[in-house]
């Protein structure tokens, strides 16, 4: 077919009907390219839109399904890592003094320290600090003695029954040539009714 582009001059809008058949054709296609080029703008777009925001959906959901289900799948070893936690918990509470028991936990540290052969210049209780589950107990210390003694006074208050932690260390020489420590010991006592902190909680319901 011959493109005849005299056939597009002098197009009556008013009698659409008489135009030539190269003319209805050109027109026609150009009508169906404006319409599918607005039917992607008002519709197809906003669907595709839509879909790539359920397909992120979907992958966030999988994924934490694949969480869950790892957890679920532990979920046996995951309450015998919690009973078990739970048994030395309670055993680490025994080991903590009862109020009753605080001035015999002085006597101890009394008698460590005098049987390590250490002068004891000074031993006093400090104000207690309270934690958040917990009450913590400071004892300020200041003995003498020799090298190999204070060594022993650690040693023993490490082995006490009861747990006393020790912190900040400060040797010094005395005026008679011997070794002056003070130090701070640190008892604690668990606040009765008190539960364990948050994201300790958390940790061990997960």
């Amino acid at each position: 077919m011959n493109l005849d582009l005299d056939q597009f001059n002098d197009i009556d809008f008013e009698n659409v009907g008489g135009w030539p058949p190269l003319v209805k054709i050109v027109f026609a296609v150009l009508l169906a390219v404006c319409i599918f080029v607005a039917s992607y703008f008002l519709f197809v777009s906003d669907a595709i839109d839509e879909l790539n925001t359920v397909q992120n959906q979907e992958a966030a959901l999988k994924t934490d399904f694949k969480s869950k289900y790892q957890l679920a799948a532990n979920l046996k070893l995951y309450r015998e890592q919690l009973a078990i936690m739970e048994l030395q918990f309670a055993e680490l509470l025994k080991m903590l003094p009862s109020q009753n028991e605080m001035p015999g936990l002085v006597d101890d540290i009394t008698f460590v320290a005098t049987d390590s052969g250490l002068k004891i210049d000074s031993l006093d209780w400090r104000e207690e600090i309270q934690r958040d589950f917990y009450i913590e107990f400071p004892i300020s210390m200041s003995v003498s003695g020799e090298y190999h003694e204070l060594g022993q006074l650690v040693s023993g208050i490490a082995k006490l029954p009861r747990i006393v932690s020790l912190h900040d260390f400060v040797i010094k020489k005395t005026d008679d040539g011997a070794l002056g420590m003070e130090i701070l010991a640190k008892t604690y006592r668990f606040k009765e009714g008190a539960s364990l902190p948050p994201e300790d909680s958390k940790g061990a319901k997960k």
